[in-house]
Order: C-alpha cells, then sequence, then structure tokens
C-alpha cells in the first residue's frame, strides 16, 4: 500500500513549486498504477451473487431447497445447490469456469447463472 506524507513543506520559491509538481506527478504515477493493479485483481474476487429458493417436488412445505451462484467477472465460480424433501437433504457443488460445468447443471442452477451473466454484461453497457 501506500502511505502519505503529512508533513507541508512550505513553498518560497518558483523552484520549490517546480520540485512539488514533480514530485506529486510522481505520486501520481505510482498510484495510478495501484489502481490498475488493484482492478485486475479485483476481476478474480467475487463480484456477482445469486440465490434462489424452490420447492422441487411440489410437496406440502415452503421453499427450502436453494442453489447459489457465486460467480467472479469471467463467470468463474461455484454454484452450490441444497435439494430437501421430507425424508433428507443433499447438498452438490460444482465449479464453474466461464459459465459451464463439466457436471449436469439442473434446470434451476441454469437458470441462477443465466442470470449472472445478464448481469455482467449489463453492468459492462453501463
Amino acid at each position: 500500500m501506500f502511505l502519505f506524507n503529512k508533513k507541508k513543506k512550505k513553498i518560497d520559491n518558483v523552484e520549490d513549486a517546480a520540485r512539488k509538481i514533480e514530485e506529486l506527478e510522481l505520486r501520481i504515477e505510482e498510484l495510478s498504477l495501484e489502481i490498475d493493479k488493484m482492478q485486475k485483481e479485483s476481476e478474480l474476487y467475487i463480484q456477482k451473487a445469486k440465490l434462489i429458493r424452490y420447492n422441487p417436488f411440489n410437496e406440502m412445505g415452503g421453499d427450502q431447497s436453494f442453489t447459489l451462484a457465486l460467480l467472479n467477472k469471467s463467470n468463474d465460480g461455484i454454484v452450490i445447490t441444497s435439494i430437501f424433501n421430507q425424508e433428507k437433504s443433499r447438498v452438490f457443488g460444482k465449479e464453474l469456469s466461464k459459465g459451464k460445468s463439466t457436471h449436469c447443471l439442473s434446470t434451476e442452477e441454469e437458470s441462477v447463472i443465466d442470470e449472472m451473466k445478464k448481469y455482467g454484461k449489463e453492468n459492462r453497457n453501463n
């Protein structure tokens, strides 16, 4: 990270002012590089999340099953699904690369992932 110099130096002449401007220009360049680095790193972080709840068996009770998608800017991430019924509960986790999985995806999983892909496109157009 960067530190700020809190000491205020008195500017007495044109040479001091020119030197100060050069220092500020160098600092701006350093900060620009740091921001670029942080922006590139942030593309790897989870930027999109969506949870849907549903009842896949149309049984009595509430929407106890769910699908959760966690994706980065490139739609890499995971989708977690929990299927609940009165006898048992199952949890599935699937890795995603560019919004695709090597495992079969349920209708609900595909729906959540498609919503997240659209979300990314809408934000890029703004």
